[in-house]
């Protein structure tokens, strides 16, 4: 199989990864055939896998406005992944030129499109680290420069805490990210649940963890709410995806009650 110029070298083109999983379903261009694969395996167990992902961009566009009017000027952007049409920087700074945006990824095609596409940005960045080793990745954060920890910042956690299995305790992850941040700081999340629809929600999981080995972990709501302790919740606290401050009826792109997502945003106060 050749690799595509875009694609760096070492990368594993025969191993699913969520960011080119989630890139297909979006309809993008930076995955390989075994992902398009995965998600299409996805699709023939639930067809509205598609919308899912529709819905979540769309909660990952509106907590961005949110924060941004809310006067953050700096996101630490965590699961990044393809960057793809209205990327957190486009929305971000669409708004404010000055806000400062780091994108953070462990799959290093993300990280080498992103930084691809930022390369005349000066206020916005792109790095390899994971989520499971936060206080790696928070020393790697400070490197950059691009983000001032003694200053608010707006943690985005958008689809990829789901990734992490009960023993990497996300939990404990998110609290730790709480610690680093100052008071004024914001963390947006969704996350994949089994609350809606427990049946779908079980075909997915265990199809990722025998197909694609991706291991996508669907949690009950009170598991998603868990990872907000020390946040003050934002109005309308953890809804599903679709139903987190909607702008207009093109952001429902799902029946409320069929989401199999949930979203929210909370303040450190």
């Amino acid at each position: 199989m050749d690799r595509p110029a875009w694609a760096p070298e070492g990368v594993d083109m025969q191993r699913v990864s969520p960011a080119r999983m989630y890139d297909a379903l979006l309809g993008g261009s930076h995955n390989f055939e075994v992902d398009r694969m995965a998600a299409e395996s996805g699709k023939q167990l639930v067809p509205d896998l598609p919308r899912l992902a529709l819905s979540n961009r769309a909660f990952l566009r509106r907590a961005v406005r949110f924060l941004a009017d809310a006067g953050i000027t700096q996101f630490l952007d965590i699961g990044s992944g393809i960057p793809t049409a209205g990327n957190v920087h486009e929305i971000a700074q669409g708004i404010n030129p000055d806000i400062t945006v780091l994108y953070v990824d462990i799959d290093p095609v993300a990280v080498a499109h992103s930084k691809a596409i930022l390369d005349t940005n000066a206020r916005a960045g792109a790095i390899e680290a994971d989520l499971r080793k936060p206080d790696e990745l928070l020393t790697a954060v400070d490197e950059t420069g691009l983000i001032d920890f003694d200053q608010p910042v707006g943690v985005l956690l958008i689809a990829v805490l789901h990734l992490l299995s009960d023993e990497d305790l996300p939990v404990e992850k998110v609290g730790r990210l709480r610690e680093a941040v100052v008071p004024g700081s914001y963390v947006a999340i969704s996350h994949l649940t089994s609350e809606q629809r427990p049946e779908d929600a079980a075909l997915l999981g265990a199809n990722t963890a025998s197909g694609s080995k991706i291991g996508i972990h669907f949690r009950p709501r009170a598991g998603i709410e868990a990872m907000f302790a020390g946040w003050d919740p934002i109005e309308p606290g953890v809804v599903e995806l679709p139903l987190w401050r909607p702008e207009s009826e093109r952001d429902r792109h799902e029946a409320p009650g069929r989401s199999l997502g949930l979203a929210g945003v909370g303040r450190k106060g």
